[in-house]
């Protein structure tokens, strides 16, 4: 898909654009209060709401700081809107673990759907939500699932955000093309809606809830508008009549609707355990989901075992499913051990500051998911 390629290559230049200029020494009174803004967070508990208004207040102060900058002297608005966007980028990496699926309601409320989403995949078909044979395009269905899994692959919320316009944007060319070939008559969202909630229950994407409640809160409030406020809110709309979903909302009787959920629960139970162990609530020091750890490794951890459980594991132990926590703690350790060498840099202190003082640490925000996204479909 060449529009996906296409925004997340901008987006990666925007980004790098950013921090070049972040490395400039004229830049240092912005790197300062960047960091400072970024270190406040370890001071109080964390609230979403609380949270999002400072970021968002933050963004603002910034954005006026930044037209005002020597280092942006005779900028554009374009070229000050790629900064904000570079900024938001970096902040919102630093800050994810904190911000992101930061309540128990909200993990709560991720496994709830993906477990509901699991059982509707096992009988729901498009006539259940009324959607015209014309609009059943398995090929461009297929191509709109993909694009919306790809949203936990990013920690930034335009990307994430991008995933779910990309993902409405091929659903929106099919029923163009429905309406040109076809000779359909389009019914604006009555035809869009229930072809996004289909798409979205065959994709079932990783921690929706959170994701979205994470683009709300933390995107740009003036870049929630539009043609992205349309998809997100479409998404929202579709999120919230899976979680109110019952055989009243679709196109099938009621008897058949309980029995085929009952026999998807039933099924559920035959396959291992270990095959669901995304749905364990667990979470870490930073507050994420944390959905890798085997059953048996797990049972260690609440059973009065050791905090880093996987130092018992024994290779039969872990599951394919176990890499996303693994990383997850190695990224913990990483995190802690530079701090600690920073820490311990700083005595004495040295008679100049380092040359590049800016943004230490900016190969954090890791260019692979970018560029999985870059990848064209044939």
């Amino acid at each position: 898909m060449e529009a996906s390629s296409a925004s997340s290559s901008s987006s990666s230049v925007t980004f790098y654009d950013f921090l070049d200029r972040m490395r400039n020494p004229a830049s240092l009174d912005l790197v300062r209060s960047i960091k400072s803004f970024i270190v406040s967070f370890s001071f109080y508990a964390a609230n979403p709401d609380n949270d999002a208004k400072k970021v968002q207040e933050f963004f603002t102060t910034m954005e006026d700081t930044i037209r005002d900058h020597p280092i942006w002297a005779g900028a554009t608005d374009e070229e000050v809107d790629s900064a904000m966007e570079g900024l938001e980028k970096y902040v919102m990496t630093k800050l994810f673990y904190r911000t992101f699926a930061s309540s128990p309601g909200d993990i709560k409320l991720d496994l709830e759907i993906s477990e509901k989403i699991q059982l509707l995949q096992t009988f729901l078909k498009p006539e259940h939500l009324d959607i015209p044979s014309v609009l059943r395009n398995d090929a461009s269905w297929l191509l709109a699932e993909k694009e919306l899994q790809k949203i936990s692959a990013f920690k930034a919320p335009r990307e994430k955000l991008l995933c779910i316009i990309n993902c409405c944007k091929v659903i929106n060319n099919l029923l163009l093309n429905a309406a040109m070939s076809e000779n359909h008559v389009l019914a604006g969202a009555d035809d869009f809606l229930p072809v996004l909630i289909y798409v979205t229950i065959k994709a079932n994407p990783p921690q929706l809830h959170s994701n979205l409640k994470f683009i709300q809160l933390y995107r740009r409030q003036a870049k929630l508008v539009s043609e992205a406020a349309f998809y997100f809110t479409n998404l929202v709309s579709a999120k919230t009549f899976i979680v109110d979903l019952n055989a009243k909302s679709l196109s099938i009787d009621e008897i058949e609707f309980e029995e085929s959920m009952q026999a998807a629960r039933e099924t559920n139970k035959l396959i291992p355990e270990e095959f669901f162990t995304t749905q364990e609530v667990m979470t870490t020091s930073q507050g994420q989901i944390d959905p890798g750890a085997s059953a048996r490794v797990h049972h260690k951890e609440t059973n009065g075992g050791s905090n880093y459980p996987y130092m018992e594991a024994e290779a039969g132990d872990l599951t394919v499913r176990d890499v996303e926590r693994l990383l997850s703690l190695y990224k913990d350790v990483v995190t802690k051990y530079t701090t600690l060498c920073k820490a311990v840099k700083s005595f004495p202190p040295t008679k100049t500051e380092s040359s590049l003082p800016h943004l230490e640490g900016s190969s954090i925000l890791s260019t692979k998911p970018e560029e999985n996204t870059e990848n064209t479909r044939e």
